[in-house]
C-alpha cells in the first residue's frame, strides 16, 4: 500500500520576532512505495522529524494530507486513525519508547496486544534477529541505549507492518549494530514488501536506499531513484 504525502506543510506561531510564524515544513510532498527503501537525510532542525510525524498520523499538519491507499488520514477520527496505526503504521521514535515496567518481550508484543493480536514466536523471531534475544525477560532500565534501539525495531517489526518510518534507527549504535539494523530494515521492503522511510544522519544508511531524499530549512528534496540508476 503506497503512502503519500500531499502538499503538507507544518506552520508554528510565534509569540516574538518580526515575523508571527515560520515553517517547520512547507509543501512537501512525497511517496512511499511498497518494497522501496527511502532515505531522508538533512541536518538537525531541518524538519525531518516533523515531516515524519505527519507521515504516521501523529502530527497533523496545517496544510496538505496524507493519503494511505485512499484513506485521508487526517479526516479520520481519533479512533479509527489509533486503529489505522497500529494496524498498518509502525513507527521507530528518536527517543526513548520503552514501558520501565514490561519486560523487552512485553514491550515487543505490545501493540499486538493492544489490537488483542499476541503473537510471541514472531517478536522473539525479531529479538533474535537484532541479537537481544536472551534479554526478552530483562527489563528495559537494564539495557543500553543502543539495545533499547534494536528493541524498538523489533517491536515494529513484529507487527510485519505495511509502512516503517524510522527516525535516525542507527544512533546509539557500533558499526556492526549499525549494519544489522540497516539490513533488517532493507529486508522488511525487499522481503516483507513493506514500504520503508529512514530519517538518518548516517552516511551509511544511503547504502540500502532505493529513493534518496533531503530536507533543508524545512524543504523537502526527492533526490532521486537509486533503483533507476
Amino acid at each position: 500500500m503506497i503512502l503519500k504525502a500531499e502538499n503538507l506543510s507544518m506552520r508554528y506561531m510565534r509569540r516574538t520576532g518580526q515575523a508571527n510564524h515560520f515553517y517547520a515544513v512547507r509543501n512537501a510532498s512525497l511517496e512511499l512505495r511498497p518494497g522501496t527503501v527511502t532515505v531522508l537525510m538533512g541536518r538537525s532542525g531541518s524538519g525531518k522529524t516533523t515531516l515524519l510525524h505527519m507521515l504516521s498520523g501523529l502530527l497533523t499538519p496545517t496544510e496538505g494530507r496524507v493519503l494511505l491507499g485512499d484513506t485521508d488520514l487526517y479526516a479520520l477520527g481519533d479512533a479509527p486513525l489509533s486503529r489505522l496505526r497500529n494496524e498498518k503504521i509502525a513507527v521507530v521514535p528518536q527517543g526513548r519508547s520503552a514501558i520501565d515496567s514490561l519486560t523487552v518481550l512485553e514491550n515487543v508484543l505490545l501493540p499486538g496486544t493492544m489490537a488483542g493480536v499476541e503473537d510471541k514466536k514472531t517478536a522473539r523471531h525479531w529479538l533474535e534477529a537484532l541479537d537481544i534475544g536472551h534479554l526478552a525477560d530483562a527489563r528495559p532500565a537494564e539495557l543500553s541505549g543502543g539495545e533499547l534501539r534494536r528493541m524498538a525495531i523489533a517491536r515494529a517489526m513484529a507487527r510485519n507492518p505495511g509502512v516503517l518510518l524510522a527516525d535516525e534507527p542507527t544512533g546509539d549504535l557500533d558499526d556492526a549494530s549499525t549494519r544489522q539494523v540497516l539490513d533488517v530494515l532493507r529486508d522488511a521492503a525487499r522481503a516483507g514488501g513493506a514500504a520503508v522511510l529512514i530519517v538518518s544522519h548516517d552516511s551509511e544508511a544511503a547504502s540500502c536506499a532505493d529513493v534518496m531524499a533531503r530536507m533543508d530549512g524545512g524543504t523537502l528534496s526527492v533526490m532521486g531513484d537509486m533503483k533507476a540508476e
